[in-house]
């Protein structure tokens, strides 16, 4: 029996779902089951928000930390996929230090449906959600469709 469940809750889908599509713009972008696409983000997620701003220098220095498989920076915060990441990130802020760089936040996360959905889209399902002025908008627009 095949049942098909939509929802924003990705926790839910994580608990009762074998198979999970996550769609961005109307297309299927990835599908797996829910384990499978975890293991499948390449291990730990850290971010780190650095003050100071970013450079390539940096980014480049982190991707050569062992364990270390993807750093990607935007506006002073890196993202960094590591395999084991309570093990790679005191190594990460001994390097950031190094340049001279000081550590604002950082987090250290298990891959989640979060972190799959944020990986394929580009996006969290908060940037989706849009404003609440948005939202109205797109009900008063089609309430006029339909009268």
């Amino acid at each position: 029996m095949t049942l098909f469940m939509t929802t924003h809750y990705l926790e839910e889908a994580d608990q009762v779902c074998d198979r999970i599509a996550i769609i961005d713009h109307g297309r299927i972008v990835v599908i797996d089951s829910p384990s499978a696409l975890k293991e499948n983000l390449g291990g730990d997620i850290i971010e780190i928000k650095v003050d100071g701003g970013s450079t390539e220098e940096l980014a480049e220095a982190l991707r050569h930390i062992a364990g270390v498989r993807e750093v990607n920076q935007n506006n002073g915060t890196y993202r960094i996929k590591a395999l084991n990441g309570d093990e790679t990130a005191p190594e990460i802020l001994d390097k950031i230090h190094s340049f001279g760089l000081k550590v604002t936040r950082i987090s250290l996360t298990k891959p989640t449906l979060d972190e799959v959905y944020l990986e394929h889209t580009g996006k969290s399902l908060r940037d989706e959600e849009g404003s609440r002025d948005d939202s109205i908008r797109r009900r008063v627009t089609l309430r006029r469709a339909r009268t």
